[in-house]
């Protein structure tokens, strides 16, 4: 349970730095339960913000 508060911090925290919609679907991921492939998308984007 720990797990997924530090993952709603963690998307909270990295809103301002994503798209409106990369935001709605890692969210609507998260929502549905589908904790493993918000995670990676959000690690996705992440990575892909620092390389640029």
């Amino acid at each position: 349970m720990k797990a997924d508060t530090q993952f709603w911090r963690d998307l909270k925290a990295n809103r301002q730095k994503m798209t409106k919609q990369q935001y709605r679907t890692i969210k609507g991921q998260a929502v549905k339960g589908n904790m493993d492939a918000a995670r990676k998308g959000m690690l996705r984007i992440q990575q892909r913000r620092n390389y640029r």
